[in-house]
């Protein structure tokens, strides 16, 4: 049975990451700093699943020039409702905000998404492109999202396994995973063979 190798990236620096802001919903571009940090993806891909978020198709365009890029409307970050746009040092006197950090972080946000959802929808979508690819008999799968849409997945699918927010990684940087039929029609696991950047300054 022929293996499938995982690239799952964090799209590049926005003002707002800068910030520590929430960023979900809002369609931000790269920023200017963003932009300049990333360079080409080695090796290059003929496709890339994206989420439709701008920083996402932009950072997808610098790191694979040539590649088709493939929409996934479930792979948008969490609907953060009313914390967006604000950090948490804004926020800390909301009581909203506390009794959800408090939760740690998983009830809905007002107006938003809870954990469970915004995690239902990215791993069904995940594991839809997984199946696709082994079917196909694809080797490689490459997806540039969001933090979020990392952790969603890479909690509920990875080796070793980890908590939620074990699995973000750094602007324009990401994991390497790997699996084959077997593993996946038994476990619906996927092996973390190692961590990449494509981010200057990002390790």
């Amino acid at each position: 049975m022929s293996g499938l190798r995982v690239r799952f990236l964090r799209h590049g620096l926005t003002d707002w990451n800068r910030e520590k802001r929430y960023l979900g919903r809002s369609d931000l571009p790269l920023s200017t700093e963003g932009k300049a940090a990333l360079h080409p993806a080695q090796p290059g891909a003929k496709k890339v699943y994206v989420s439709p978020a701008l920083r996402a198709v932009q950072t997808a365009a610098i790191l694979f020039p040539e590649a088709e890029q493939v929409p996934i409307e479930a792979f948008w970050e969490m609907d953060f409702g009313a914390f967006e746009g604000n950090n948490y040092a804004e926020m800390a006197e909301d009581p909203a905000y506390r009794a959800w950090v408090d939760g740690g972080c998983e009830g809905p946000t007002p107006g938003g998404e809870s954990r469970a959802q915004f995690c239902g929808r990215v791993c069904a979508a995940f594991a839809f492109l997984v199946e696709e690819a082994l079917e196909t008999g694809e080797t490689e799968l490459v997806i540039v999202a969001h933090g979020g849409t990392q952790m969603a997945a890479l909690e509920a699918f990875a080796l070793p396994e980890k908590g939620y927010f074990d699995w973000n990684a750094r602007p324009g940087c990401g994991f390497l995973l790997k699996t084959d039929q077997a593993l996946w029609g038994e476990r619906h696991k996927l092996y973390w063979i190692g961590n990449v950047s494509y981010a200057e300054g990002e390790t």
